[in-house]
């Protein structure tokens, strides 16, 4: 008995110790560990809201090169990027076109129209021989008559009479050359009618020439193989391509939020960052249908560049741009990371890493630009904010830095 006692204290001990471990493990199992996170310092510098929109450029004065007259065009030796000068440059080249081809019962009418044609001119030249005959005589008679009056043999109303008689017979013979005349040019239209296309071709100097309007380039050319083409078809393009624009279309909602006069940021056409300013909202709206196939309303708005003889002669005409219009500007401006920001209570809230604790911080929020959020209350220059709050963040929880 007196060796047993000394045993059992030490085995007490022993899993005292190993008891007193496992609860302190178990403790410390579940004592929440400090979350790791990212954050940002709270500043005052400047900020601005802008409305964001794709567009394209385009040439401000497009010339559209159009035909004038129903003819064959020849072929447009012209290309796109050519130089031209006004008035000196010559662009296209338009010619009568040819006849049409006749088919077996157009032709028949076609030449019996102009065998009635031919038939109807020898007509009207008997008529002429005949009002000549007429005339010939009468002239005939009149001289007898005045020889017979100078003798007293015949009174002078007969000699009235022949006189009339000439006159009348010379007018039926100027009347019968002018249907003559008539009848020759019915019969010349007949027979162009009869023309084959081959027939038909005329000379090169009868066309109509069509010389470049202003100087520039060519923009584009609509029509370059030769061919028959109508009046008022589009040719070409001719323009500036360095006094160039930006068209942007905007939701009508985005277009009520910005001004004529506003600075604007054009970027990724393939080149540095460009300056502009918005020269005109157009009034008219107009509906689109979106990649999603819904309907919405847009208005186009014009930007002119702040310094043309600036942009580069990589940038042209027709070119895609990203444009950033200025809405709203602040020069010294207490704004937080929007990815700090989250909603609570129909407003917003934010937690602030305040040593190595949260600590959550209602706050008044101005103006939005999707990046940035103008603060004007709940928080100070100097304050340190987390980034993307996850759910393990509650007030007065342990947070960590986290290593970069």
């Amino acid at each position: 008995m007196t060796h047993g006692r000394p045993v059992s204290i030490g085995r007490y001990i022993f899993w005292g110790v190993i008891s007193a471990l496992l609860a302190a493990f178990i403790a410390w199992a579940f004592v929440p560990s400090a979350v790791p996170v990212d954050t940002a310092k709270i500043a005052r510098e400047p900020m601005t809201v802008l409305v964001e929109g794709e567009g394209q450029t385009r040439v401000k004065d497009i010339y559209a090169i159009s035909a004038p007259v129903t003819g064959r065009l020849l072929r447009i030796e012209a290309e796109a990027g050519d130089r031209v000068e006004a008035a000196k440059t010559r662009l296209a080249v338009i010619e009568p076109a040819d006849p049409n081809f006749l088919d077996k019962r157009t032709r028949a009418e076609a030449e019996a129209t102009a065998q009635a044609a031919e038939d109807a001119l020898g007509l009207a030249q008997a008529e002429v021989d005949r009002a000549k005959a007429e005339l010939g005589f009468a002239q005939t008679e009149l001289e007898r008559a005045r020889k017979l009056s100078a003798n007293g043999t015949i009174s002078k109303r007969a000699l009235d009479v022949a006189e009339r008689d000439v006159a009348t017979r010379a007018a039926e013979l100027k009347s019968a050359q002018a249907t003559a005349k008539v009848r020759t040019h019915e019969l010349e239209t007949a027979r162009a009618r009869l023309l084959t296309p081959t027939e038909g071709v005329v000379d090169g100097d009868c066309c109509v020439a069509l010389n470049a309007p202003v100087s520039g380039r060519v923009l584009r050319v609509l029509h370059e193989s030769e061919g028959v083409v109508e009046a008022g078809a589009p040719l070409m393009e001719v323009g500036n391509p360095r006094d160039l624009e930006v068209v942007v279309d905007l939701l009508t909602s985005d277009a009520a939020r910005i001004r004529e006069g506003a600075a604007v940021r054009i970027e990724n056409w393939g080149g540095q960052t460009l300056n502009g300013q918005v020269r005109r909202i157009e009034p008219f709206g107009y509906t689109k249908i979106s990649v999603l196939g819904i309907e919405e309303q847009r208005v186009d708005v014009v930007i002119d560049f702040t310094k043309p003889e600036a942009v580069p002669s990589a940038l042209g005409h027709g070119f895609r741009v990203e444009v950033g219009i200025e809405e709203w500007r602040g020069d010294n401006v207490l704004k937080a990371p929007m990815s700090a920001l989250f909603r609570i209570e129909g407003g917003w809230g934010v937690y602030v890493f305040d040593e190595g604790k949260a600590r959550l911080a209602r706050l008044e929020v101005g103006h939005l630009n999707g990046r940035e959020a103008e603060i004007l209350a709940g928080l100070e220059a100097g304050d340190e904010v987390v980034l993307h709050p996850s759910d393990r963040i509650a007030d007065g929880a342990g947070l960590v830095r986290r290593e970069p």
